[in-house]
């Protein structure tokens, strides 16, 4: 009876968490939805259609997620982090071109909940300037202003911030986790067994990592 009464306070404590953590139920992605209605989180539709983006860009894979997308005809919004930008500009642009979205990630890898208001509001209006640069090398007006903050981790503060540059913080309600399950199977079949109409789905840019992975196989 220990023993099981031990293994019950593993699953609840440990598992359970993990698991809602991994895979969130569609009734808890829907609460945070009506809880938080100023963050994108999914939106609600009967049609068969998802929303794909891609963090952490321009990036070494960028150029390889493109020509996947271009080849299935299908468009994404690419959260733009500054820092990488300088020598990608061209990435950018391209990325605009092709008909791409791209958001705001602010200028480093970090968790935007560390930064003050004033250095993630400095850092949004740069990596904004870039984004603004892209769109008019091209010649395209951007129509809609998305941020998703570092980390994934938001808060109220964040949110006003963000509003305050006309952007509205958008996360998602399918995320593989892929920066730490490296198994591109796995992370498609979780990517297939969350989809449903509306739901937003967040990769970040290793995932073509997995992506290359994939692309080996079937050939």
């Amino acid at each position: 009876m220990a023993i099981q009464a031990i293994l019950i306070v593993v699953v609840v404590v440990i598992l359970l968490p993990a698991y809602l953590i991994y895979k969130p139920p569609g009734l808890i992605i829907d609460y945070f939805q009506r809880r938080f209605p100023e963050v994108l989180f999914h939106i609600r539709t009967d049609r068969k259609i998802v929303a794909l983006s891609i963090d952490d860009a321009p990036s070494q894979y960028t150029s390889q997620i493109m020509e996947t997308l271009k080849a299935n005809d299908a468009h994404a919004t690419f959260f733009i982090i500054g820092g990488q930008v300088p020598g990608r500009e061209n990435i950018m642009d391209e990325l605009v071109r092709q008909g791409h979205e791209l958001g705001n990630h602010a200028m480093h890898d970090e968790p935007s909940v560390s930064l003050s208001s004033d250095q993630l509001y400095d850092q949004m209006l740069e990596v904004d300037s870039l984004i603004k640069q892209a769109y008019s090398t091209v010649g395209k007006t951007r129509t809609d202003l998305y941020f998703r903050p570092g980390s994934g981790v938001f808060s109220q503060r964040l949110i006003e911030v963000a509003s305050k540059l006309g952007y509205r913080t958008v996360l998602g309600s399918i995320y593989p986790h892929d920066p730490f399950i490296k198994y591109w199977r796995v992370n498609a079949w979780h990517i297939l067994s969350m989809l449903r109409p509306g739901a937003a789905q967040l990769d970040c840019a290793n995932a073509a990592e997995g992506l290359a992975r994939a692309e080996e196989a079937r050939v």
